[in-house]
């Protein structure tokens, strides 16, 4: 399997969302996850960053889908990206305030580097979650 194939894999299992169990296979062992947005700032790993997303997407906005607009890979950095739009609407449980049921469209970017193996070893994500809250109408 190519490096962009393992990267598209991972990207849909998690966003899909399967959690750490849908997404280990694709992601080398103690990969790093970064992110400069507030909701993320304690997740340090994938496995972290999987488990989140699965949370997210199951308890506090089910039923939440993503529309891919373009991925690339580049072979000199061996990184894969992916623009996507993430539409949610608060209809669960979780979040800093009783279900709202507003919703956000909120688009944001996946930088996947790939390790030898073609399995992911480092994540950073583009996100500018203040607008997703504040569409969501956390703030």
């Amino acid at each position: 399997m190519t490096a962009l194939e393992n990267a598209t894999k991972f990207f849909v299992a998690c966003e899909a969302p399967e959690g750490w169990a849908g997404c280990q296979a694709y992601v080398a062992d103690g990969a790093t996850f970064t992110a400069q947005s507030e909701p993320l700032v304690g997740v340090k790993t994938v496995q972290n960053y999987c488990d989140w997303m699965y949370g997210f997407a199951t308890v506090t906005a089910p039923g939440a889908t993503y529309e891919l607009h373009v991925s690339a890979y580049d072979e000199s950095t061996r990184t894969a990206i992916f623009f996507a739009t993430y539409h949610a609407t608060h209809t669960g449980a979780g979040g800093p305030v009783p279900p709202t049921h507003k919703e956000t469209h909120s688009h944001y970017v996946y930088f996947l580097t790939m390790n030898g193996d073609n399995k992911v070893e480092r994540m950073v994500k583009v996100w500018n979650a203040p607008w997703a809250m504040r569409d969501l109408g956390w703030t």
